[in-house]
């Protein structure tokens, strides 16, 4: 039977290959926005990779926190929290130094009609911490929304692919990585550029977004054909182990699974396991485009993730039937037009 406990010492327990590298990773880690869906698993296995490694290194994790579910999860398992608003004056100057950056810190959804606020958060503020931490090795959290979509047999754009954003969501997470583009030329700044999309972690996440409208009998958009996604147990360890890549010359990474994944098969399967019926609209037929990634980079230097991804579609169904919690932040991945 599935709880927020069994769910969340899953998604933070350390490989033995994260363990290894941490003990590379020298000084103090500080995860700036780390308040948001991945944020608190995030620094928690961090933390317990630092103990097994035998570090004493500190994980500092920075956020408005506004979740309290979320504080209580860090408090209890000895993560350092700095409450602060990081688009204050004089925020970002009460923070500690520190050698390794996580930075998290972003705004999607509420774009439309508050667009500056969007800019804001993921232009510029990213120009702060790139002045702030230039000294430091600095993970950049970014999206695979900034690529243009790809035909749906391509295998996804690779980390060469030339950015075309649509909409100004994507537009600002270009914005966002050309500021610390300019930190790696200007001031030497050690930077990877992680390009995420999507994280799973049953409380949220692309397949609770369609399981969810599968168990409600809600039909599902075929706009977007296919998708990949991630374990985000998996995709945290990647975000960690990225602090020993980080050059001026900036390492970018696509953090997905390795599959092109159909939508509509994947709600098949929901169905099954629901005992419900799939329901569509919005034909596959009108599309043949989407926005996915390819992660071969990713899977050769970290390995495969190690949660396939039948199970996550079998833990899906399971945690949809026993009434787990939802975040309540659906993915939009059906949005074609990048309006968010």
């Amino acid at each position: 039977m599935w709880n927020e406990k069994k769910l969340n010492d899953l998604l933070t327990s350390p490989s033995e290959r994260l363990i290894s590298d941490m003990k590379k990773i020298e000084g103090d880690i500080i995860f700036l926005g780390a308040g948001g869906k991945m944020g608190p698993t995030l620094c928690l296995l961090a933390k317990k990779a630092i103990e097994k490694a035998g570090s004493n290194s500190r994980v500092i994790a920075v956020s408005r926190f506004t979740d309290k579910f979320s504080v209580n999860l860090l408090k209890e398992n000895g993560v350092d929290i700095i409450s602060a608003e990081l688009l204050e004056s004089g925020a970002l100057e009460k923070l500690p130094d520190a050698p390794n950056i996580i930075y998290m810190a972003g705004r999607k959804f509420g774009t439309n009609g508050q667009e500056y606020l969007t800019w804001a958060m993921n232009a510029w503020l990213p120009s702060r911490v790139a002045e702030r931490y230039k000294n430091s090795r600095i993970v950049v959290f970014s999206s695979g929304n900034l690529y243009p979509q790809m035909s749906a047999v391509s295998g996804g754009a690779i980390e060469e692919t030339t950015p075309e954003p649509m909409g100004e969501y994507a537009m600002s997470c270009l914005a966002r990585e050309r500021v610390f583009e300019y930190a790696a030329r200007t001031f030497g700044t050690k930077i990877t550029m992680y390009r995420l999309n999507y994280a799973v972690d049953l409380r949220y996440g692309v397949l609770f977004d369609i399981a969810e409208k599968v168990y409600a009998g809600i039909p599902i958009s075929l706009r977007m054909p296919v998708f990949n996604c991630i374990w985000q147990g998996d995709a945290n360890e990647v975000a960690i182990r990225s602090l020993l890549y980080a050059e001026p010359e900036i390492f970018y990474v696509n953090v997905t699974g390795p599959e092109t994944v159909s939508v509509s098969l994947t709600a098949r399967k929901f169905g099954k396991l629901l005992n419900k019926e799939a329901l569509f609209c919005d034909g596959e037929e009108l599309s043949q485009t989407a926005l996915f990634s390819n992660s071969g980079k990713m899977t050769k230097l970290f390995g495969y993730p190690s949660v396939s991804l039948e199970t996550m579609i079998d833990w899906q169904a399971e945690w949809i039937m026993s009434g787990g919690r939802s975040l309540g932040k659906p993915t939009h991945f059906e949005e074609k037009k990048g309006d968010y």
